[in-house]
């Protein structure tokens, strides 16, 4: 079982993590407690940024560096975001679930990282919910350019090391998969997210050789559904999203009735990705991608989260952090895909 992860921006009041954020402080924990216990924060031990980030390196260095054709196998550091009412309680949960379908075990995909905004816990705390997601943004933004640069900095060490040993490896450089940053952001999760990466491609001055993130899973997305068309400026939320990630799936059904009313609540009758799909998949940046699930949550209750309940969607969102092809996943036959070339 590897340790849990857990980085906040929420207040710390009587003891325990509220609904205010701080915008001031992130707050880092770690534990070794079973998934039952992930729920209750004196199972969690405060450590300062310093100290977490060095706990990270520490288990990204055990990773193992695969050359390009176990590209599948590589590990990765996942960050997983949650979505509008849910309190860090239940986030937690989830984050549990989701470490332990996907992340232990030996054939496990790496290290997860549970990000907790200051969601207010209840289902009338939408709006509010949406002015707290935009506001943690600049708060994981310097979080993804603060990860990059350590692991690119560790990585770019241990090649210098292999070439100093003597090893083939190590002289190219460039047949080494390095250690991967990823994410799952679930529901209003995808809204901070927007918001994170495209303050981050900014901060880096819209790099256009660097990925700062390897695979961005989209799920139930509540964001706009045209946000990745091509027709839109060069320096939108899209295009900005896309210029820093490897590649982005969004995966959506037409049964989500959570996103049938946020998209009447606040946003004029624009489509949510997580209910529509891409709203011209033929004009999307090329690494963006969508999933029709509809088939593998069809029989769950509660479509807004049954991504994360069916062992089919579980093992597709699996196939897409492993970086399966999808064209492949396509030709499985489970799924209508929108798509675009593979870049």
């Amino acid at each position: 079982m590897t340790q849990a992860f857990m980085i906040t921006n929420r207040k710390l009041v009587d003891g325990d993590l509220g609904y205010l954020p701080d915008l001031r402080n992130l707050r880092f924990y770690v534990s070794d407690k079973k998934r039952d216990k992930l729920a209750t924060l004196s199972n969690w031990t405060s450590k300062t940024r310093e100290e977490f980030i060095a706990l990270l390196l520490e288990h990204s260095a055990l990773f193992p560096a695969l050359p390009e054709e176990h590209n599948a196998q590589q590990k990765h550091v996942t960050l997983f975001i949650h979505g509008y009412s849910n309190s860090w309680q239940a986030a937690a949960r989830r984050y549990g679930q989701i470490k332990a379908d996907l992340f232990d075990g030996a054939d496990g995909l790496g290290l997860p990282i549970l990000f907790t905004w200051p969601s207010d816990g209840n289902a009338a705390g939408y709006l509010p919910d949406r002015e707290d997601a935009r506001m943690s943004a600049p708060q994981i933004a310097d979080l993804f350019v603060t990860l990059h640069d350590h692991l690119i900095t560790m990585q770019r060490a241990a090649a210098i090391n292999k070439v100093r040993n003597g090893s083939e490896e190590g002289r190219n450089q460039t047949s080494l998969c390095s250690a991967k940053i990823s994410v799952i952001a679930h529901s209003m999760g995808n809204y901070v997210m927007q918001n994170a990466l495209a303050i981050a491609s900014k901060k880096l001055n819209n790099p256009q050789l660097v990925s700062l993130v390897h695979q961005l899973v989209m799920v139930a997305a509540d964001v706009d559904n045209d946000l990745f068309q091509t027709d839109k400026p060069a320096d939108s939320d899209g295009a900005l999203m896309a210029n820093v990630c490897y590649r982005i799936s969004a995966l959506y059904t037409g049964l989500d009735q959570v996103l049938g009313a946020s998209a009447g609540l606040k946003h004029f009758g624009t489509r949510r990705l997580g209910r529509s799909g891409l709203a011209d998949p033929h004009c999307v940046w090329d690494n963006v991608c969508a999933f029709d699930v509809t088939a593998l949550v069809r029989h769950i209750p509660g479509a807004h989260s049954a991504v994360f309940e069916s062992p089919s969607a579980m093992a597709l969102l699996q196939n897409i952090l492993r970086g399966t092809d999808r064209k492949v996943i396509m030709d499985s036959g489970a799924l209508r895909v929108a798509t675009a070339p593979e870049p």
